[in-house]
């Protein structure tokens, strides 16, 4: 029988030589590769939310440069409108100043 010291110091060297552990964990592996699994769907989760944060921003974008033109253009039909008005305005002034004389008892 070998003494208690020797034993412990044969046990110490086997335990620091091994390089995996002797303890085996029931159902170990199958955790690890669900969690493997879970990660990579959160990353594959992560790179679809910004591919669709840049889809919004480019569709945004197009939208707002669609909006700027279409506010433009009315702009000059608001201009085009105003320029007829006043048009429509100095027409009617003076058809009313060449009725006037011919309706008019002197």
């Amino acid at each position: 029988m070998m003494p208690y010291n020797s034993l412990s110091a044969s046990f110490r060297r086997r335990q620091r030589s091994s390089k995996r552990p002797s303890l085996r964990v029931h159902r170990l592996n199958r955790m690890r590769r669900l969690t493997k699994i879970a990660k990579y769907k959160e990353e594959k989760d992560m790179v679809d939310v910004g591919d669709v944060k840049v889809e919004m921003e480019i569709k945004n974008l197009k939208l707002y440069m669609e909006n700027k033109s279409i506010m433009e253009e009315n702009k000059k039909l608001r201009m085009k409108a105003l320029l007829l008005l006043q048009e429509n305005q100095a027409l009617l002034s003076q058809l009313q100043a060449a009725c006037t004389p011919l309706t008019s008892p002197n």
